[in-house]
């Protein structure tokens, strides 16, 4: 994956996250209460895995432009107010604001390391 490539893929995490594209629930190997206990308290392996949809398509994308989405998403999720009512997960299901802070800032933070930044 290409920093690139990354800046879609959490964009894409992002969007959904905020609600501005309809996901469908997808089937998951655990109960989802269990699934994001997991997902948001343990440390991310490398090559875990990821939703279909937010595997990119492109072998390039633009760097500036998607960075420059990445910053405007950031803004975006942290402009709204954490007991808000959140967009269900297609994977971990119902989330509260404060879950839906850190699921980002970790993936965000997961990639980031992954590229050095």
């Amino acid at each position: 994956m290409s920093v690139s490539q990354m800046l879609w893929h959490v964009n894409e995490a992002m969007e959904s996250a905020l609600g501005r594209v309809a996901e469908a629930p997808e089937k998951v190997p655990l109960p989802r209460p269990m699934l994001k206990l997991l997902v948001l308290n343990l440390p991310w392996p490398k090559g875990a895995p990821t939703r279909r949809r937010w595997v990119p398509q492109k072998d390039r994308y633009d760097f500036a432009a998607e960075r420059d989405r990445c910053l405007s998403l950031v803004e975006a999720l942290t402009s709204k107010a954490l007991d808000d009512r959140w967009p269900d997960s297609p994977t971990l299901g119902r989330m509260s604001g404060k879950e839906v802070s850190r699921l980002h800032a970790k993936h965000l933070n997961h990639h980031l390391i992954q590229f050095g930044a």
